[in-house]
């Protein structure tokens, strides 16, 4: 007996044996699909009349399957609810073999993400009503991979006025985000030897080296990644407008040399905007795309200042880029969804999308004021000129997470992002450690506006015993 749920809502897959008879066969396979989460908890089951007519039962036989498994806790029945799978019960942490569960944060000042309260959802229900009123019946078949030519169109003028990129539209493809842009570069790149940031973002490392690269470690010190570190590298991942993690800002010397060194190897510098958009305390620095069009590949997102469920993203390529590129979009994932993209293209061609970014500096802006006010000048706070994250250096970084951890404070640790493992958490002087500065990740993105105040009094607190 093999047959559908389709009735009343539930589309199911049932194989009831039913050799040792139907309601047995029936019950076995309803408490299957229970077991196996094909039927969720809550998940409402057809009236046993239009069951029974379905898989050609008797009304009793299926009526007393859904009795039986009543009975034995799989399903509830309620007059006038119908029939619906039961809650699963909950698990007793401290039972044998039950697996632990890891405690939530009660403060969330870890840094990588924006304050997605704040996203513009009126504006950008308002960008794609518009969009989808707008277009063409051919934006919902299978699409360009370099994105929709409405949104490269918008990003080219966005990014020239706002971020000093020479941006043609023709050498911009539209990305699901900054890894599948990085993954695909370091796919055409072919093997190169490719140099990231120390400190860096570890899960960047590790999506060069699964697409074929070799990792080389960059320096970073008070003036951002060193170019004269890059003798054994054909290319170079770089966060000029805000280093993560040390918020360093890419010095112009250091800018000038990147590009020289571009030019006179033929290398190719990868250009992470990280924060471009939140700068505070002066106008924010332009791209260094700028400075050489032709060496720089520029990646940006929407992650931040809309959010990271958007799922949009962008790269600004060199001419004898862009084909490879698309090519790799092509074979990766066909095309970038397009709704998001013509809404985003209509939120920028509105200014709603400056309108936002603006907003968003200020709120964040505040929050870095109140980050300052509240650790009271204390020494070692850096990169708080720009972006969503502060560096705190400490002496015992270990002791100082240890202690956040206790009173439900999750923090970014700095050791954790060298290029050599542990070298900053022990202090041990293990791989360079007794050079390094130890140091908490801090970020003002993530609370909300009720529980930011809260959550740095409690960050004060653990640094006092520091």
């Amino acid at each position: 007996m093999n047959d559908f749920l389709s009735g009343c809502g539930v589309d199911l897959h049932l194989d009831a044996d039913a050799r040792d008879g139907r309601r047995a066969g029936l019950e076995r396979a309803l408490r299957g699909a229970v077991r196996d989460g094909r039927l969720a908890p809550g998940a409402r089951l057809p009236a046993t009349r239009r069951l029974a007519e379905e898989l050609g039962l008797a009304r009793n036989t299926v009526k007393a399957a859904y009795d039986q498994l009543v009975a034995e806790g799989y399903l509830t029945a309620r007059q006038g609810s119908g029939t619906r799978v039961a809650p699963l019960p909950a698990i007793d942490a401290a039972a044998p073999g039950a697996a632990p569960r890891a405690r939530a944060p009660r403060f969330d000042l870890r840094p990588g993400s924006p304050d997605v309260a704040a996203f513009p959802a009126a504006a950008w229900l308002r960008a794609l009503r518009r969009a989808v009123a707008a277009a063409p019946s051919r934006a919902y078949d299978y699409g360009d991979p370099r994105g929709r030519v409405e949104l490269r169109q918008a990003l080219s003028a966005y990014l020239g006025r706002a971020r000093g990129v020479v941006a043609p539209p023709e050498r911009i493809v539209v990305t699901s985000g900054y890894v599948q842009g990085l993954a695909l570069l370091t796919r055409v790149l072919d093997g190169a030897a490719v140099a990231l940031e120390d400190p860096g973002l570890p899960f960047h490392r590790e999506v060069v080296r699964r697409n074929g690269a070799r990792v080389v470690p960059v320096p970073v010190d008070g003036r951002g990644a060193r170019a004269d570190a890059l003798a054994d590298a054909s290319a170079v991942v770089v966060t000029p407008a805000h280093q993560y993690p040390t918020g360093v800002t890419l010095h112009p010397e250091r800018r000038r040399a990147l590009t020289d060194w571009a030019r006179a190897r033929g290398g190719l510098v990868v250009e992470d905007d990280y924060d471009g958009e939140f700068r505070y305390d002066r106008q924010p620095v332009g791209a260094l795309q700028g400075m050489a069009p032709d060496r720089v590949a520029y990646l940006g997102t929407a992650s931040k200042t809309l959010g990271p469920g958007l799922r949009l993203g962008w790269m600004v390529l060199p001419p004898h880029l862009v084909d490879a590129v698309a090519d790799a979009k092509l074979h990766s994932d066909h095309h970038t969804e397009t709704i998001g993209q013509l809404a985003l293209a209509e939120l920028i061609d509105s200014h709603a999308y400056d309108r936002h970014v603006r907003a968003c500096r200020l709120r964040y802006r505040r929050r870095r004021d109140q980050l300052l006010e509240r650790l009271g000048g204390r020494r070692g706070v850096r990169g708080v000129a720009a972006g969503l994250h502060a560096l705190v250096e400490v002496a015992d970084e270990r002791d100082v997470l240890a202690r956040a951890e206790a009173e439900g404070l999750a923090v970014g640790s700095l050791g954790e992002h060298w290029h050599a493992p542990g070298a900053c958490r022990t202090g041990d002087g293990g791989a360079g450690g007794a050079d390094r500065p130890q140091g908490i990740v801090v970020g003002y993105g993530t609370p909300g506006e009720g529980a930011y105040p809260e959550a740095l009094r409690v960050l004060a607190s653990v640094l006092e015993g520091d």
